[in-house]
């Protein structure tokens, strides 16, 4: 008989929320993504990460329903769960978590059930990361321009470099995390998260990478996204079929400065007009991939409610679309964009410019070609530029 090693690092899934702001009649983790449950996604990430003590942290009146869950998601790890019941608030649900711990359990994670697409290396990050007198969070960065406001009133700007949204798991020494929250239990504070906690008791919290797919599920828009992620993994049992994506951009010449096509400067050309470097090679190469994992498109990700990508070029924007992509599900296999237009003189650079898109997409194969209209339209009067790009992904 082979034995299992007792693990030293247990997770606590917490369960207990009502959701409320879902407005669903179930509490959250009980609410239907596709065929499973959140807490059941959430659960499949945590099993699929470095063996554990799981604890689910169930709401009462819901243990069974929890208890069901977590056996479907363990598998032949089923002795490694166990389910308790949650208090009033989320603090309480954790103590309660905590009491529950195996002996030999020397790093606890505490992880949100709502954040049911976390990737098992996230997970396995984390509790990596951890010391004997630290603790750690997953963490990305603030894009969005922030403002304080009282009221109505925008008050003052707030400067996003110093900022991180907090994710989960969270990730501590046991012994360090247990006397915090006793002594937030004997004070009658209620904290945020098990970082602000921590903290409070004079403990450092550091932080690594995050993930856009650990995001919580919050609302009903929060959901959508879940299952659109969810619904373009989804391929017919085995197949491992591509998907293929098209995208176009049109910039009309205009604006100061020089030209950016392709992902290179052009000195001495005419530039596009654009939100960003009006780059419409990039551009298109982006919507095409973004089309074929079924993402959205440009304007949802870099349009114009994201300032923070005005002025950027294409080693920032495809970069940020392979993570997407990725984070999806899928691999990049090749990606061919051609654009329409007097100038610039383009074949000189070809190889330049293929490279440039290439590196910044992971090393994906880019080939693109420029052609002319003869005269013809917007193009041939040398008003603008057209593109369309074609990509191929891979699931996995």
């Amino acid at each position: 008989m082979t034995l299992i090693p007792v693990p030293t690092t247990a997770i606590i899934v917490v369960a207990a929320g009502s959701g409320t702001r879902l407005g669903a009649v179930a509490p959250k983790a009980f609410v239907g993504i596709d065929e499973h449950s959140v807490l059941r996604h959430a659960l499949d990430g945590v099993f699929a990460a470095e063996a554990a003590q799981v604890i689910v942290v169930a709401p009462s009146g819901h243990e069974g329903d929890a208890e069901t869950e977590l056996l479907a998601a363990a598998g032949d790890r089923h002795d490694l769960g166990r389910v308790v019941t949650g208090g009033e608030t989320r603090q309480q649900s954790v103590a309660a978590g905590l009491a529950a711990l195996w002996g030999d359990i020397t790093t606890v994670l505490v992880h949100d059930a709502a954040r049911a697409l976390t990737p098992p290396a996230q997970i396995d990050a984390v509790a990596a990361a951890v010391t004997i007198d630290a603790g750690v969070i997953p963490a990305i960065a603030v894009i969005d321009t922030l403002k304080r406001v009282d009221a109505g009133d925008v008050v003052a700007a707030v400067d996003r470099s110093e900022l991180a949204a907090a994710q989960t798991p969270q990730g501590f020494p046991r012994g360090l995390l247990e006397a915090a929250y006793a002594a937030a239990s004997a004070s009658g504070v209620e904290y945020t998260d098990d970082a602000a906690l921590f903290a409070a008791a004079g403990h450092p919290v550091r932080h690594i990478a995050g993930s856009e797919r650990a995001f919580k599920i919050t609302t009903p828009g929060d959901l959508a996204r879940a299952r659109q992620i969810l619904n373009v993994r989804a391929e017919p049992a085995g197949t491992s079929s591509p998907r293929i994506g098209v995208g176009t951009d049109v910039h009309a010449f205009g604006g100061e400065g020089h030209l950016w096509l392709a992902g290179l400067e052009w000195p001495g050309e005419q530039p596009l007009s654009g939100h960003s470097d009006g780059d419409a090679v990039a551009h298109a190469v982006v919507d095409a991939l973004l089309g074929a994992a079924g993402l959205g498109d440009i304007g949802e990700h870099f349009g114009t409610s994201h300032p923070e990508y005005a002025g950027a070029h294409a080693d920032v924007f495809l970069a940020r679309t392979a993570q997407l992509v990725s984070e999806a599900g899928f691999t990049i296999g090749n990606v061919s964009v051609q654009f329409q237009g007097n100038r610039p003189r383009f074949a000189a650079r070809r190889a330049e410019a293929e490279r440039t898109l290439s590196a910044a997409l992971g090393g994906a194969s880019v080939a693109v070609t420029a052609t002319t209209t003869d005269g013809l339209g917007f193009t041939g009067r040398g008003e603008g530029i057209a593109v369309t790009a074609v990509a191929l992904i891979y699931p996995g």
